[in-house]
């Protein structure tokens, strides 16, 4: 399955953005999505998944009530919106997916290539 991610961009601090992932070539019902980050000389870092139904979601706890990962299975797009946004959520955000929705947290099969958020003090 091929992730593009798009929606990133700079914020200042206290601001917000919706990132969106679009899915091709795979059923997307099929997977859980997820939403990782990496920031500059960090490793990379969970940040959110939903189940492939949208009943189930889970969240890094620095993110917990500020952020809503989403989904819209009819356009094959999962979402990652982001409010109150600080200057360390600063990172390239990627996008994942995984037949399992507790691998979705872990290690996902599938990656897009990143988008930048850069989030201003």
């Amino acid at each position: 399955v091929r992730l593009v991610e798009s929606g990133g961009g700079l914020v200042q601090a206290g601001g917000s953005l919706r990132l969106s992932c679009a899915a091709s070539g795979g059923t997307f019902s099929r997977y859980a999505m997820g939403w990782f980050r990496q920031a500059p000389g960090k490793e990379r870092e969970f940040v959110a998944a939903i189940s492939w139904s949208g009943v189930s979601t889970h969240y890094a706890d620095s993110v917990k009530g500020r952020f809503t990962i989403s989904r819209d299975n009819a356009k094959n797009t999962v979402y990652l919106q982001m409010n109150n946004l600080k200057p360390e959520d600063t990172a390239v955000y990627y996008c994942s997916a995984d037949d399992d929705f507790y691998s979705s947290m872990r290690a996902p099969g599938y990656w897009g290539q990143g988008t930048q958020v850069t989030v201003s003090s």
